[in-house]
């Protein structure tokens, strides 16, 4: 029996598996189980079927990018939930990771790349968010929010469940009339504009993103707001004054882990006495770890997820107060299940603005992260921070009724 039998008749015990293999053998894995998909996949060499021994998400990513990894029964999404569902994180079994060598290997090589210095971040950056506007358009809710979703119900739209992250989130920043506020890693800048709109605040929002600074001027100027709420394409490392409130919602993933210490002081320093903030980031259930290698080459270089652990010793001596903490276990995973399906339905445009390679590229990517979030180790955190622990409320009622009526 070839390495890959043996390692899907180990992987793949519920639900079940079909391997068209290239010399025209055909084997089953799994029993059939209500809940699991049930999946038949083709392989168009026998190269491809090695490549996925040595390295399951590096190995298997490439081999669907590049056709040699052709699924004929349901999609890939089916194929990656069916292998993660029989490895599911609480599991602890980590049976889809690299060899024990090329962990080493790659935990080295990811060190050394997520040194994210300043020149760095804006190529990295460029490489994600400077794509055409137009793939965002096709998958994202319309105010471009690409970060993770707050679903009150999982039925929920995702318009509905984007507005009510937004709330979720200013409720928490406990905003006043005539506050200032800075958000770093502003995207297309539609939380700016919310928080000025719902709260009347004065918002400057910054980007490394040259395409996302243009929409989000182009944006406020729009809603003739560009007096109010101002969009800079600078590093945060940079940024100078002094503000009421931060707000980071998915940038944080791009730091680096040797930087975490930096961030947190320059947000100190940059808040007024009686400051808040609020970080929104991806993260690690378990502990420190690195990124897999083809989300590092292919979607996100540079990008690392941070543990829990890691946010709070790179804060803890700056007597920066951490006052609430809330972790989104599944809201991610419903987000990228809508991302998903419009990625989907959008194939014909998608391969117009690219190319199929391409698309393939990025279902496997929706794919993989919703799959993560529904079985894997990755959650949202949601940490907030105050300079003075008198400024907040010492109940989270503040955080529901402002929510409440932010919805309202």
């Amino acid at each position: 029996m070839a390495l890959i039998d043996l390692f899907l008749a180990k992987r793949v015990q519920r639900g079940t598996l079909t391997v068209h293999h290239a010399d025209g053998k055909t084997l089953n894995f799994g029993t059939p189980e209500p809940g699991f998909p049930d999946v038949a996949i083709r392989f168009t060499d026998a190269g491809a079927a090695a490549a996925i021994v040595r390295d399951p998400g590096l190995g298997a990513g490439e081999a669907y990018m590049n056709g040699r990894l052709v699924v004929e029964q349901g999609d890939v999404r089916d194929l990656v939930r069916l292998l993660t569902m029989n490895d599911p994180w609480e599991a602890g079994q980590n049976g889809l990771a690299p060899s024990p060598m090329r962990r080493a290997i790659q935990a080295v090589t990811h060190r050394i790349g997520r040194i994210n210095m300043a020149r760095r971040s804006k190529r990295n950056v460029a490489h994600h968010y400077d794509l055409s506007g137009r793939l965002y358009d096709l998958f994202l809710d319309a105010d471009r929010q690409y970060s993770c979703a707050y679903f009150t119900d999982p039925s929920n739209s995702l318009e509905q469940a984007q507005d009510d992250k937004k709330a979720h989130i200013a409720a928490k920043l406990a905003l006043k009339p005539g506050m200032t506020v800075l958000d770093i890693g502003c995207g297309w800048g539609g939380m700016a504009l919310y928080l000025h709109q719902m709260t009347g605040a004065r918002v400057l929002g910054v980007t490394l993103s040259e395409e996302q600074l243009k929409v989000a001027r182009e944006r406020a100027a729009a809603a003739g707001v560009s007096d109010m709420v101002t969009f800079e394409l600078i590093d945060y490392r940079h940024v100078q004054g002094k503000f009421d409130r931060i707000v980071s919602v998915g940038m944080f993933e791009h730091v680096g882990p040797a930087h975490y210490k930096t961030f947190f002081r320059q947000c100190r320093d940059l808040l007024t006495e009686d400051g808040v903030m609020l970080l929104h980031t991806i993260g690690r259930a378990g502990g420190p770890g690195v990124t897999d290698k083809w989300t590092t080459q292919y979607i996100f270089p540079g990008g690392y997820n941070p543990a829990l652990s890691e946010i709070v010793s790179a804060n803890e001596s700056l007597r920066f107060m951490v006052t609430d903490v809330e972790v989104l276990r599944l809201h991610y995973a419903y987000t990228l299940d809508d991302w998903y399906d419009r990625t989907v339905a959008a194939r014909a445009q998608i391969v117009a603005l690219y190319d199929e390679r391409f698309f393939r590229m990025w279902q496997f990517y929706l794919a993989g992260a919703g799959a993560a979030f529904h079985f894997g180790g990755l959650v949202n955190y949601q940490v907030q921070f105050a300079k003075n622990r008198h400024v907040l409320p010492i109940t989270r009622d503040y955080m529901i009724e402002g929510e409440r009526r932010l919805r309202r």
